[in-house]
């Protein structure tokens, strides 16, 4: 099934294993040294798998940025504007301008590459994709992978953040209890009731309502359809005319929630970046302990 046929207010966020084909021009049972991976109007492709896991096999003309151990635990504005500028300027390091559409992936359409993708929409990139499916269904469908590597060059990209997609923990704090606001938790059953505690306390924003990140995936590893998504969402009180504030433990799995509900046209969507570590270890924010039911 592609992207249009998923029913998607924004279809175009997500490009499939033979539109990225297409674009590289590649073939089914063609070599992978045929990509077009130093042609100016090809994406830049982004793996943002571990290490290992690049150097086995990756997507021609991929190059890699493992952003994974690169978490933010105190969203006061000096030490925000120091990490954006870090991750900023590791994306250009990768190649990543704005004459260039860019394509992030994941071993599936994973938090890596969602995280990516929410960073790449905060700075204000005008063309940003995540393969849905991923590595996996991009071998499945029958195109090569490859160990060749190349260098990236190094792009001066003027970056415009948009505020409205990040906040912080007073953004949050400030919002509890706000009608026109829904907190969402993206995290595990275990983490949102407080049995699995992460940080110095366990338990929940007030008010969060949650869904977990895997509900927005198909078994395969692909999103799912807009009408599957949107009745989840929606059920939990997630609609479109409310501002939404996704997090979880780092703000991956909260970046992932970010772009399902950026599919379905959401317009007003931020994503906690210091979630539940900043907030859990912080004792002058209030907390629950919900009952899941």
């Amino acid at each position: 099934m592609t992207t249009n046929e998923k029913g998607y207010d924004r279809p175009e966020l997500l490009i499939t294993p033979d539109g990225l084909a297409e674009k590289l021009g590649v073939s089914v049972g063609s070599a992978s040294r045929n990509a077009k991976s130093s042609d100016s109007q090809s994406p830049a492709i982004i793996d943002l798998r571990a290490a290992e896991r690049f150097t086995v096999g990756h997507i021609p003309g991929a190059v890699h940025l493992d952003l994974f151990g690169l978490s933010l635990i105190d969203t006061d504005p000096a030490p925000l504007k120091a990490f954006l500028w870090m991750i900023g300027h590791l994306l250009m390091s990768r190649g990543v301008d704005t004459e260039r559409s860019v394509v992030v992936y994941d071993d599936v359409s994973g938090i890596r590459a969602a995280r990516a993708f929410w960073f790449l929409e905060f700075f204000g990139h005008p063309s940003v994709q995540l393969l849905d499916g991923g590595v996996g269904r991009w071998e499945r469908a029958g195109y090569f992978t490859t160990t060749e590597t190349i260098k990236p060059m190094q792009k001066d990209w003027k970056i415009v953040q948009d505020d409205t997609k990040v906040a912080t923990w007073l953004d949050v704090n400030t919002r509890l209890g706000n009608p026109e606001t829904v907190v969402l938790d993206t995290r595990s059953d275990g983490e949102y009731c407080g049995t699995t505690v992460r940080a110095k306390r366990g338990g929940a924003v007030p008010g969060a309502v949650h869904l977990e990140w895997t509900n927005n995936l198909e078994k395969d590893g692909t999103f799912k359809s807009a009408n599957d998504l949107r009745r989840m969402y929606e059920g939990l009180g997630v609609t479109r005319q409310k501002e939404i504030i996704s997090y979880c433990q780092g703000g991956y799995r909260a970046a992932h929630s970010y772009l399902a509900l950026r599919l379905l046209g959401y317009g007003r969507v931020r994503n906690y970046v210091g979630s539940w570590k900043e907030w859990g270890d912080r004792e002058d924010l209030p907390i629950e302990i919900p009952t899941k039911v």
